[in-house]
């Protein structure tokens, strides 16, 4: 495989720590940091690519505005701390992509809602919403509710878990590190750098450390969990130094960093989750939808016909013809009673018919492997 660079991402998932947005000592926004990270956003979507960043900072933020002191926090300080935060975090992104004519998105999500089928439906569909609208969605975990995530949780797995709901095709963990090391550079001289891991086997695993300042939370074990997740599901990941100015366009140039290789493409991988599930019903359609979908469209409710057994927004289900026989499998927009209910109907007939505004498609294309 050719050397990997951003510059050749078609949709890019960046991880931005604490560390890189707070400084230490003041606990104020490092706001030159963050407007070179706007250029680089700006210049890589002048490419045409997409990105999507998943910022920490939060509680780092609004524990100084609160007047809580260094140190860990206690669960419901550390929530407080991220209501109070996640305000500045906003404002300040916006007001850093706004001079690009970018436009800024805050999402809000935990972990929790990347595991949960109907929660994760939800996000992918805002995310790409977002994606096709033109905005730059600035992704944080929910401090302000979460609770494990805070105590032993961090960014790098949730930016993980957004890249493999956004089918990325990169991710890059900007942090205080610039790479994975065969032991931690600071106390082993003979710590060799590592620029490319084809395959995440137990001895790199075993070179894994702990969290290397007490403003980030992500140590190396968390980022090799993330690399487990981004690479098999077709993503590229990168641990690389955000401690410059312009990090990305330093590290298009080729400053130090350390590639995960992916291990299959973001759709297959997707396409193969998908055909692994028990379906828990099936939608029946006519000719005209099957033909549809063998042209690599949605399934609209109009070419339903038919619907068995009982599921769930989110559940896997089995699309078949007439005959019976199977045609693909997919991800549900709407529960059995919904999809029985607009059976049949064309899209702008739905909101009539089940009293609420609802999804054009039945089964979306990215949801369903035929």
């Amino acid at each position: 495989m050719a050397a990997l660079s951003v510059r050749d991402a078609r949709r890019l998932v960046i991880k931005i720590g604490s560390a890189l947005l707070v400084d230490r000592e003041s606990g104020d926004l490092r706001r030159a940091w963050l407007d070179g990270l706007a250029t680089d956003v700006a210049r890589i979507r002048s490419r045409g690519a997409e990105v999507v960043l998943v910022s920490s900072g939060s509680i780092a933020l609004g524990r100084g505005r609160l007047g809580v002191g260094p140190g860990p926090l206690p669960l419901e300080q550390a929530q407080a701390a991220a209501a109070a935060g996640q305000i500045r975090l906003a404002r300040a992104y916006e007001e850093a992509l706004a001079p690009h004519g970018l436009t800024a998105a805050q999402v809000l999500l935990t972990l929790e809602d990347t595991a949960n089928r109907r929660r994760y439906l939800n996000a992918r569909a805002t995310l790409g919403t977002l994606l096709a609208l033109g905005a730059v969605p600035i992704v944080n975990e929910n401090d302000t509710v979460a609770t494990d995530e805070i105590r032993f949780g961090d960014n790098d797995r949730l930016a993980a878990q957004i890249a493999v709901t956004v089918g990325a095709d990169q991710l890059v963990l900007l942090s205080d590190v610039d790479g994975l090391y065969t032991a931690n550079p600071h106390s082993d001289p003979t710590a060799r750098h590592l620029p490319v891991v084809h395959t995440l086997t137990p001895e790199i695993e075993a070179m894994a450390g702990g969290a290397v300042s007490d403003l980030s939370k992500g140590g190396m074990r968390t980022k090799l969990m993330a690399a487990r997740t981004a690479t098999g599901a077709g993503c590229a990941l990168c641990i690389a130094s955000g401690a410059e100015d312009a990090p990305l366009a330093r590290l298009e140039q080729g400053a130090r960093s350390t590639w995960f290789l992916p291990q299959t493409d973001p759709k297959a991988a997707r396409k193969a989750w998908i055909a692994a599930m028990k379906p828990r019903g099936a939608l029946i359609v006519d000719a005209g939808a099957a033909g549809a979908l063998e042209r690599g469209k949605s399934l609209l409710p109009a070419g339903v016909t038919g619907v068995m057994g009982q599921f769930d927004r989110g559940d896997p289900v089995s699309i078949e013809d007439g005959a019976g026989r199977t045609l693909g499998f997919g991800l549900t927009r709407y529960t059995a009673a919904e999809a029985r209910a607009i059976a049949g109907s064309r899209s702008d007939q739905i909101e009539g018919v089940l009293g609420y505004p609802g999804r054009a498609a039945l089964i979306h294309r990215d949801d369903m492997v035929l």
